[in-house]
């Protein structure tokens, strides 16, 4: 794979990847609930996958800052800000120890444990904003629905990383 992208190229690169992200979050979001409160199949982040490994976790934040403000400002939910920012953060950090840690061919493995990190940063947000621990009783259902999503959106960014790599060679 070529260098970093530097000036109006990275530039240019982290609005279309936050643009693509945000569009992502918004359709999904036209889907219907799933009975789980919270459980969603979380697409948007095969975005924020690509980013942490092409990239790198400076500018994955920046695209995963600016989906979730704007997708809370487009979707008029801004309630939705605070628990998308505490799952993305903490997923994030997650994704990008990870990273260090494991290869493009192994982000499989990664996506899920993010995906699982990114649900149970959003209970505690939830905890802490309903004064109440009572929201971890979601948690069996949600570790379960962040390894099938997480598996699904990390094998899509493998290979979309993949590809990606062909094109460029």
């Amino acid at each position: 794979m070529a260098g970093p992208v530097k000036g109006a190229g990275r530039t240019a690169r982290l609005a279309l990847l936050t643009a693509i992200a945000l569009t992502i979050f918004l359709a999904e979001a036209q889907l219907p609930v799933i009975p789980v409160p919270g459980v969603k199949l979380g697409l948007a982040n095969i975005v924020t996958v690509y980013a942490v490994f092409v990239m790198g976790p400076g500018d994955a934040l920046l695209v995963l800052a600016g989906r979730v403000f704007l997708g809370a400002v487009f979707s008029g939910q801004m309630m939705t800000l605070i628990y998308s920012a505490a799952g993305g953060i903490l997923s994030w950090s997650v994704l990008c120890l990870l990273a260090k840690l494991l290869t493009r061919e192994q982000i499989w493995l990664v996506s899920p444990v993010a995906a699982l990190f990114h649900n149970l940063g959003q209970l505690l947000a939830a905890a802490a904003v309903l004064g109440s621990w009572a929201v971890m009783a979601w948690l069996p259902y949600l570790v379960i629905a962040a390894v099938l999503a997480g598996l699904s959106t990390g094998i899509a960014a493998q290979a979309l990383i993949q590809r990606l790599d062909k094109l460029q060679k």
